[in-house]
């Protein structure tokens, strides 16, 4: 087998939530390409867990349907023999027995524990999963985000999962930290001369990290209402991202070394509070308009409640106090229903000195490193180069454009592919510890409580707008724009 087909240890893997959007749309199908990949052994299990009153039977034809159109329905079939399910309510007694029964009859098994479940019911399923003993041995547990709605929450549901799962056991996942695009941009700072020496303060102008969706909250209204856009996308995944751009050379790839360095760039963000959060930040909400040519009702109709101060928008402007990145802004955005889905770090560099080109040649732009995370996962570096030809020197600014899935003629895994297959392997580096998601707390929650405070609703904008007008404000008073060469 070559290095991305290596198969993994029998295991056991648990989806509490086996039912839900999320194992259904990402979870179930990255494990069946795994399967199709050869890395599933044949004795491996899959357990959907969820409180609907199916067997295996109606389970597998349920997931049939969901997956059908990925393969022919042979493989399909030989994968859903793989693939059972145990109707369990976290809170009630009825059905453990059972479920535990089934999960010990393979004491040999890796288990991984996944909770696609809301946070509130992380403390539950621990507890019950350590009162019959299914923590011990070589057992995980996956936590998704977000872990609490605050520093306070977060701790008291990290401190009830620590007396069953140990730290070394804990799985906290940011499916950012597995794109593809991501893990390159390790090897783009530290595998190459040419851009590290100008990771700096000393040359790089400003960072902009853009995660845009078309779509509005749909069926996740209900969460999202009691999340909103801070919550659910900056304190995650954005600051992850940034750390990644940020931080200092780890000493190794091992896992602690690079969470190390991630931890330090969250305790040296400069803090946004009361104070300057009204210059620093801009909230906003989306309106009824047009996504994708078709017209969309606004947030409140589409929660049914008009007097909702959730944002589904946030820009704001952050800053690294360290001796790398001192003054040097990192422009943070994202939001819901905006004109494309697109998901990508943009690090533009200072300008040359000085320039020996006259104004007849055109206008010398700033060279700038695009990160694609999605949809078309690759790398685009800015320059200036001559156009062809005669007639005199004519400047042009042109990609070098690498996409991944172009260049090595593969399709590029799904985050959770990767991610899935690093759990069961018991390797942590792409999550997050304990210590990250507290220090991500402690800056975000002055913001939080900023904006409570304020009683200031948020910024309405047109659905298929780039949000609120206050967001561009935000960065063209620094003389910057918003990058928007992906649209």
């Amino acid at each position: 087998m070559t290095a991305s087909t290596q198969s993994v240890d029998p295991f056991d893997l648990v989806i509490f939530g086996g039912t839900g959007d999320l194992a259904l749309r990402k979870l179930l199908p990255a494990l069946f390409h795994r399967f199709l990949d050869g890395q599933i052994p044949g004795s491996a299990r899959i357990v959907g867990v969820a409180r609907e009153p199916l067997d295996d039977a109606s389970y597998r034809a349920h997931l049939r349907e969901a997956l059908i159109g990925i393969c022919d329905a042979r493989q399909l079939d030989v994968f859903l023999q793989q693939v059972f399910y145990r109707p369990l309510d976290a809170r009630k007694d009825e059905g453990w027995d059972d479920f535990a029964e089934l999960i010990g009859s393979q004491p040999e098994h890796i288990r991984v524990f996944y909770l696609s479940t809301s946070p509130e019911l992380f403390v539950d399923i621990c507890t019950r999963l350590g009162h019959y003993k299914l923590n011990e041995g070589a057992s995980r547990v996956v936590l998704e985000k977000p872990i609490g709605r605050d520093i306070a929450s977060a701790n008291q549901i990290n401190d009830a999962v620590g007396k069953v799962f140990s730290e070394s056991q804990t799985f906290r996942i940011d499916h950012y930290l597995g794109k593809e695009t991501v893990q390159n941009l390790l090897v783009l700072r530290f595998g190459n001369a040419l851009f590290e020496p100008l990771w700096n303060a000393g040359h790089i102008d400003h960072v902009q990290i853009t995660v845009a969706e078309t779509l509005g909250v749909g069926h996740r209204g209900a969460y999202y209402d009691r999340a909103g856009a801070l919550r659910d996308m900056v304190q995650n995944h954005m600051l992850q991202l940034l750390c990644m751009v940020a931080m200092e050379p780890p000493s190794s790839l091992a896992p602690d070394a690079v969470r190390d360095e991630k931890l330090k760039v969250l305790h040296s963000l400069k803090p946004i509070d009361a104070s300057n959060a009204a210059q620093l930040t801009v909230r906003g909400q989306y309106r009824a308009g047009v996504a994708d040519g078709a017209s969309v009702p606004g947030y409140p109709e589409e929660l049914g409640n008009n007097k909702s101060n959730t944002e589904t928008f946030v820009a704001l402007k952050a800053e690294i106090a360290n001796w790398r990145w001192a003054g040097v802004p990192f422009y943070l955005r994202t939001g819901k229903r905006l004109p494309s889905r697109v998901s990508e770090i943009a690090v533009t560099f200072k300008p040359v000195p000085h320039s020996i080109f006259g104004s007849e040649s055109g206008t010398l732009a700033q060279n700038r490193l695009v990160l694609r995370l999605q949809p078309d996962e690759g790398v685009k570096l800015w320059l200036t180069i001559k156009h062809p030809g005669p007639g005199g020197l004519r400047l042009r600014h042109v990609p070098l454009d690498m996409s991944f899935a172009e260049a090595f003629g593969v399709q590029q895994p799904d985050a959770y592919e990767r991610l899935l297959l690093d759990v069961v392997r018991g390797n942590p580096t792409l999550f997050m510890r304990r210590d990250e998601v507290e220090a991500a707390w402690h800056w975000a929650g002055p913001i939080l409580a900023a904006w409570a405070d304020s009683n200031e609703p948020p910024r309405p904008y047109a659905s298929g707008s780039w949000g609120p007008s206050a967001a561009v404000a935000l960065i063209e008073r620094d003389g910057r724009t918003w990058n928007e060469d992906s649209e």
